[in-house]
């Protein structure tokens, strides 16, 4: 793990320039990467689809980028269809930020609720979702080929302006470990 001062760490909307290591971080992290033409669809055709990326300056000059979030805005709901960090800055708070970050947009484009799907054994990304509030609501049986996993389907329904407030005085940051946000936090 290369450890990262997480105010050197920059999330800004994706760009053209940053498919080549967004797609190496896609790789690395999933079973079943998209493929580069999926990218380029949701950033250059697809209108309800607002993709972000970490990035960070290391030591060499250079920018990096070290994560990234797709959300597909369905309606008044924002949909988690991907989000993933480079295996050697996990476990510092980035995914988290990120994710804030897109919850934080789809509240201000008017979504009142947020779904994903996620691996029935990613215990890792249920502990993400639910310290923001995600709960299990459906079961997608047999969802990924590469194994027949299950998929779980969380969702998030009090996204508001309570919510947005929670989320920019970063509540997330200071949710329970394992148990989801604080009860009462918004």
């Amino acid at each position: 793990m290369i450890a990262l001062c997480l105010e050197e760490l920059l999330i800004r909307p994706m760009q053209a320039a940053d498919l080549e290591q967004v797609l190496a971080i896609d790789q690395a992290s999933f079973a079943m990467p998209w493929p580069a033409s999926a990218y380029r669809y949701e950033l250059f055709e697809n209108p309800n689809s607002w993709l972000w990326v970490a990035e960070t300056k290391p030591a060499e000059g250079t920018f990096q980028i070290i994560g990234m979030i797709v959300v597909w805005l369905i309606l008044d709901e924002a949909h988690i269809a991907t989000i993933a960090v480079h295996p050697d800055f996990r476990g510092q708070g980035i995914a988290q930020h990120l994710l804030s970050i897109a919850l934080a947009d789809a509240i201000r484009q008017g979504c009142v609720q947020a779904t994903l799907e996620v691996r029935a054994g990613n215990l890792g990304a249920q502990h993400l979702y639910r310290r923001f509030g995600f709960q299990v609501v459906g079961i997608r049986p047999r969802y990924y080929r590469d194994n027949n996993e299950d998929a779980w389907i969380m969702t998030l329904a009090e996204l508001g302006d309570q919510y947005l407030t929670w989320l920019e005085q970063g509540g997330w940051q200071r949710a329970p470990e394992g148990s989801g946000r604080a009860a009462g936090s918004f």
